[in-house]
């Protein structure tokens, strides 16, 4: 009696058995419309969650350890959405090198159209994962790594591409997308944080990024 009436105190049908799947879906989908609609992580807890949810904090314990697991499933999700929003607008395109300005362009779309996630992805501090030095080798990363940083990974190919077919001089394709993918960042972060400063249209810097510091010959 008492698990039934914290259910029917937060308004929500308790799902039915086999449906556990789809609880945890609804509380990710909760964790990403509080980040949307505060615009910072600090306003996600476990408690809002729930509240936004519908459902009692407790019942979040049996997907979710804690906060941060809370937060790795909407990091997961959003690297994911990043990395199909790159792939889908570089296969527009059939010229690599117009390939991989599109590509940099939805990146930079994405962190410009949902501000909140992509300071969630890319603004967190990480102090407990090890260093690698570099040069190193991209399957040394941790498995973490390696899963969020497939749309970087749409970016070196991109490049790749760009130096097979004669396009580009890159003598290391990995090292230049690193400093096109840092290069972007900024720009966008720039734009997040100076509104109406007359800074050149977006689409306009990313395509002069990709020209010199992917070197494209033409």
């Amino acid at each position: 009696m008492k698990s039934e009436s914290a259910g029917s105190a937060t308004g929500r049908t308790r799902n039915r058995r086999g449906e556990g799947a789809l609880l945890r879906d609804e509380i990710v989908a909760a964790a990403e419309r509080i980040l949307e609609r505060e615009g910072n992580e600090e306003a996600l807890t476990l408690r809002s969650v729930a509240r936004e949810a519908g459902i009692s904090a407790p019942s979040i314990y049996t997907h979710f350890a804690d906060r941060d697991a809370i937060i790795d499933a909407v990091l997961a999700l959003a690297f994911e959405r990043l990395r199909a929003r790159v792939v889908a607008a570089a296969e527009v395109a059939t010229d690599p090198v117009q390939r991989l300005v599109a590509g940099c362009r939805a990146y930079c779309a994405f962190g410009m159209e949902d501000p909140a996630q992509y300071r969630l992805l890319f603004g967190r501090q990480r102090t407990t994962r090890r260093q690698l030095e570099y040069p190193a080798d991209m399957s040394q990363l941790p498995d973490v790594w390696q899963q969020n940083l497939q749309g970087f990974m749409v970016l070196v190919e991109g490049l790749r591409e760009c130096v097979a077919a004669g396009r580009s001089t890159s003598t290391d394709p990995v090292a230049d997308a690193t400093t096109l993918w840092t290069s972007m960042h900024g720009a966008v972060t720039i734009r997040q944080f100076l509104p109406g400063f007359p800074l050149p249209p977006i689409e306009r810097t990313v395509e002069d990024l990709v020209h010199r510091i992917g070197l494209i010959t033409s």
